[in-house]
């Protein structure tokens, strides 16, 4: 970008313009992830959804690059774009919370911190992912899972509309009324169809939860596994755990003759009687003895934040992910082998829950196309020193490669890896694939959003 466009585009906008030699502009390309590494032409910081559409339309009628950053989060790297424009939402993250409706609005901008801490006041939340860090725009349109999914589905439900920016840099109203191949498309088709500045959810009465954490010895992977995959799709929708295996890390709740021992255990979140809360886990005891296992009610929103000092923003991170509708005895194996080779402190495996009440969404209501997917698996290599970064991506590589042929065959979007091509993008949305395309034409023909897992615009 020449020196006379970028300060034409300072002229228009009203947020700020950060362009290379600005003295935060490292800061402002730094991004959840660090082994991305991208170099944007200019980071326009945008202070309402007037400074969107201004952009948008700036950016299209210059011929640049654009890429859409919300949270940050993107373990792609997917919100960046080498010498062309990112569009920053983080200064919009407001939240407004209706108590009597039942309802949140939130900016394009918001973090699921923002979202918990407007609405557990009032008792109430909506099913998220769980890192408080993540951004609730992009969670939303790649579908969102969490500790709520199995009693009140998936984020990507409980979306009741959207203000979007559109690719012509016009705004409108998405919902079951107005615009609703968009907002078909918007739950779980990604970034493909425009900029959400706003997303207002239905809430549901959350205050309070059970909270389990139990492990077991890596080499006891088979016989928990074995005993997860039967108990968790029979259990109680208020009853929630994903299965993991991972390095214990130093400090509490963990007893010190744990630290650094390589595990498998289950994160559980109870969302039904508190009183009943030890009774409900004592099931964990059929699995074998654990190493390990702690209760404790605990305010829904520091649930959601228990994670984010263990893996703060600034790491090294690659991931990938696949849906799985059971697990068979040969993956079984698979688990333990990566299990007992996790090659770093915090490198992990979850399977992640996505059944229950996400089951009763028919297949076709929404643009999430694994309805019948029980678990959402995600491989994720992760460690601070830039050093380790190809050794923790091999390692996640060859353990959902490995697991692939035991997977539904599509995956999550947002835990795509941003080098895994088109045929596995079609692959993730299935049969849901031509018609996403084919309302890509209608709002985005010349495919201007394109810097996320990409749809492309139907032909004529």
């Amino acid at each position: 970008m020449d020196s006379a466009t970028l300060e034409e585009m300072r002229t228009t906008l009203r947020g700020p313009v950060i362009a290379p030699r600005d003295a935060e502009y490292d800061r402002a390309r730094s991004i959840y992830n660090a082994m991305i590494d991208k170099r944007p032409a200019a980071i326009v910081r945008c202070a309402d959804a007037a400074d969107v559409m201004t952009a948008v339309t700036f950016v299209r009628d210059h011929g640049l690059e654009l890429a859409v950053r919300g949270g940050g989060h993107s373990g792609a790297g997917l919100c960046l774009v080498d010498d062309g424009v990112t569009i920053d939402l983080s200064p919009m993250r407001g939240v407004h919370v209706d108590p009597a409706a039942r309802t949140a609005q939130a900016g394009g901008g918001s973090l699921l911190s923002d979202l918990d801490h407007a609405t557990h006041v009032f008792g109430l939340a909506t099913p998220t992912g769980i890192i408080s860090m993540t951004g609730v725009a992009g969670l939303t349109l790649g579908g969102g899972h969490g500790y709520l999914t199995r009693r009140y589905g998936l984020t990507a439900d409980n979306l009741i509309a959207a203000d979007v920016v559109l690719a012509d840099g016009s705004y409108v109203t998405a919902n079951a009324d107005e615009h609703p191949d968009l907002f078909w498309a918007l739950r779980g088709g990604g970034g493909n169809f425009g900029i959400a500045t706003s997303l207002t959810y239905r809430l549901h009465p959350v205050d309070t939860v059970g909270v389990g954490v139990t492990v077991w010895p890596v080499d006891h992977t088979r016989e928990v596994l074995a005993w997860y995959r039967e108990y968790l799709p029979q259990a109680p929708e208020e009853v929630y755990g994903f299965f993991t295996v991972f390095v214990v890390p130093p400090g509490p709740p963990f007893p010190e003759e744990l630290h650094g021992q390589k595990v498998c255990g289950v994160v559980w979140c109870h969302t039904g009687d508190p009183e009943r809360l030890d009774e409900t886990l004592s099931i964990v005891h059929e699995a074998g003895r654990p190493a390990f296992h702690f209760t404790t009610p605990m305010p829904y929103v520091a649930l959601q934040g228990m994670f984010d000092e263990l893996i703060p923003t600034g790491y090294q991170w690659y991931w990938r992910g696949d849906f799985f509708d059971h697990i068979p005895d040969p993956a079984l194996d698979i688990h333990l082998k990566y299990g007992e080779n996790n090659p770093t402190q915090l490198s992990l495996m979850h399977l992640y829950p996505v059944d229950g009440a996400a089951h009763r969404v028919a297949p076709d209501d929404t643009a999430w196309s694994y309805r019948d997917a029980v678990w959402s698996g995600v491989f994720a290599g992760v460690d601070p020193d830039p050093a380790n970064a190809g050794t923790i991506r091999q390692w996640c590589v060859d353990y959902q490669e490995e697991l692939h042929p035991y997977s539904m065959g599509g995956s999550y979007v947002n835990f795509m890896g941003s080098d895994e091509g088109q045929d596995r993008v079609r692959a993730t949305y299935g049969d849901h694939y031509d018609r996403l395309a084919r309302i890509k034409r209608t709002y985005d023909p010349d495919n201007l959003f394109h810097a996320n897992q990409n749809i492309e615009p139907a032909r004529q």
